[in-house]
């Protein structure tokens, strides 16, 4: 099973809105956690809830369908070439014995579970997604956890396969899947063999027999201890958005970690960094997804971010050397709260400095 019933952590696109997302995203959601910091927050900013924003940029324009380009590894090769081999000494030995009863048995497991394991493997996996029409301009957007942040700049192709992509086995069999049929069938009478010809067979032979289950036991339990997720995380960071170092002429993807001393900050830095690519009104929904405080004193900072972003991001006067700085007015009854509120858009502003420094 590739991909997960749970729902991933919700998209919000600086040009369309929310959107759901699946197990593509959540991949790469909990793969943020484990990044190193690369900015934490100045002694003079404020620390009440500490959050974390990852900026993901994604210039690298993937299409589908993807496909791994990894092999199983040594050990694997080698746990399974031991158990085939244990399997066939034990028919040998039940030959031996003269117990063709369960000689029969296990050899025939070992020739329906090879057949099994070759029709299963002949499946292609791919990783796919929707493609965007090809003249679709870059986008951005920012995935919501509960105490994280990971904003996403880049091509359409690429934000298409972290919100929208799937893991999928291809068969060329589709879509009468006769083999996999086949192989079902064989597992089939191989069950029923199990069942009502060991217990024909000598004491010896099915003590044999016990033994054979016993380290196939032990061989898929070593196959569902293989942490599933870690390697398609590993093979949609790399293979599908390249994230990395370069191993080839093509672009490759960034990751920077950032931790901010309240929510607050973080969502303003996050609001700052989306502005450029942002279509009209939509760093207003943005903010109420962030901070969704609907009273007057909220409201009446939010107009204010929003003013600033909008006359000093998106106007593009933020391009230029000079450092971006919050210009805020003050509203009497309101002063206490709207300090705090002041004071932590100024941090984000400072961060946004470093950024872009």
């Amino acid at each position: 099973k590739f991909d997960t019933p749970q729902p991933g952590p919700k998209y919000m696109s600086a040009q369309s809105g929310a959107s759901p997302t699946g197990h593509a995203a959540r991949l790469l959601f909990e793969g943020c956690r484990s990044l190193p910091l690369r900015y934490t927050p100045a002694a003079n900013h404020r620390r009440t809830s500490p959050g974390f924003l990852t900026i993901i940029d994604l210039p690298y324009a993937p299409t589908t369908p993807i496909i791994p380009r990894r092999t199983q590894g040594t050990a694997a090769n080698l746990l399974a070439a031991l158990s085939i081999a244990v399997s066939l000494t034990a028919s040998a030995l039940c030959a031996y014995l003269e117990d063709w009863y369960s000689c029969a048995v296990i050899l025939l497991g070992v020739i329906t579970n090879g057949v099994s394991c070759y029709v299963i493997g002949r499946g292609t996996l791919q990783f796919t997604f929707p493609e965007p029409d090809k003249d679709s301009p870059s986008g951005s957007g920012i995935l919501i956890g509960k105490d994280e942040l990971v904003l996403l700049r880049g091509s359409k192709p690429a934000l298409h396969a972290i919100t929208r992509g799937q893991f999928v086995l291809d068969y060329s069999s589709k879509p009468q899947y006769l083999d996999i049929a086949l192989s079902s069938t064989l597992l089939s009478i191989q069950f029923l063999a199990q069942l009502l010809l060991i217990p024909q067979g000598k004491l010896s032979g099915q003590l044999i027999f016990l033994g054979t289950f016993a380290v196939s036991a032990a061989y898929n339990s070593f196959l569902s201890s293989l942490d599933i997720e870690s390697i398609q995380r590993a093979f949609l960071l790399e293979d599908v958005l390249h994230v990395g170092p370069a191993d080839d002429a093509l672009p490759r993807a960034t990751m920077e970690k950032y931790e901010l001393g309240t929510w607050t900050t973080m969502s303003v830095l996050a609001l700052m960094l989306l502005a450029p690519s942002a279509e009209k009104g939509m760093l207003g929904r943005i903010l109420d997804e962030l901070l969704p405080n609907h009273t007057d004193l909220w409201g009446y900072w939010k107009a204010q971010v929003l003013q600033n972003i909008q006359d000093k991001i998106r106007s593009g006067s933020a391009d230029s050397d000079e450092e971006f700085r919050f210009e805020f007015s003050s509203a009497e009854g309101y002063r206490p709260l709207l300090q705090l509120l002041y004071k932590d858009s100024h941090a984000a502003a400072e961060m946004y400095a470093q950024y872009r420094g």
